[in-house]
């Protein structure tokens, strides 16, 4: 809770750390906390958070069997009026956070572990991988036997066509499902 690894910790609220059975067999990591998240000490509680649930509910995954976390643990905002606005983290601020989210990992021992957007999937797998260029497709990584990359939650939520917006979430989806299937065959 104290961690001084970056600035980041000067403008949080609080350190947001990953939540639910330390033995899941499914580990999902996105980006940073948001506001919702800062605020609560909680990860995946605002509107990204709830899009995550509906997609798990979709995809027939318990949340609460999941570990749900991020690559950074400090909400990394600009003030714009009243609002605090999402930045992406710089690499420095992703590295500082990385033996937090390895400890997590070696805690966890994940079958599945699913990046959610490209600050986690570089955190994880490093910068060769790319969401658009490896969705969909399983990666070799020595974190867990069931590795992968999808898009944030977020990521749906700007999109401003409906029919792309319900396209993407129904991709969405089928990678939850997927990475789900492939982690209960890995755990056999």
């Amino acid at each position: 809770m104290g961690c001084r690894g970056c600035d980041l910790y000067r403008d949080a609220t609080q350190t947001v750390f990953g939540q639910s059975r330390k033995s899941a067999e499914l580990m999902l990591v996105g980006e940073q906390p948001g506001d919702k998240e800062d605020l609560e000490g909680e990860p995946f509680v605002g509107p990204a958070g709830r899009l995550l649930d509906r997609a798990l509910e979709e995809a027939g995954i318990d949340r609460s069997a999941a570990y749900v976390t991020n690559a950074v643990k400090h909400f990394k905002w600009e003030p714009r009026g009243k609002r605090r606005l999402h930045q992406t983290p710089r690499a420095g601020e992703v590295e500082a956070c990385k033996p937090w989210l390895a400890a997590e990992v070696e805690a966890v021992e994940p079958q599945a572990l699913l990046a959610m957007g490209a600050t986690a999937a570089r955190a994880l797998f490093g910068t060769k991988v790319k969401v658009t260029k490896d969705r969909g497709r399983p990666l070799e990584s020595p974190l867990a036997p069931v590795a992968a990359v999808t898009i944030h939650p977020s990521a749906i939520l700007r999109l401003r066509d409906h029919d792309e917006r319900e396209a993407e979430m129904a991709a969405f989806v089928a990678d939850l499902e997927a990475v789900s299937r492939a982690a209960q065959g890995a755990a056999q």
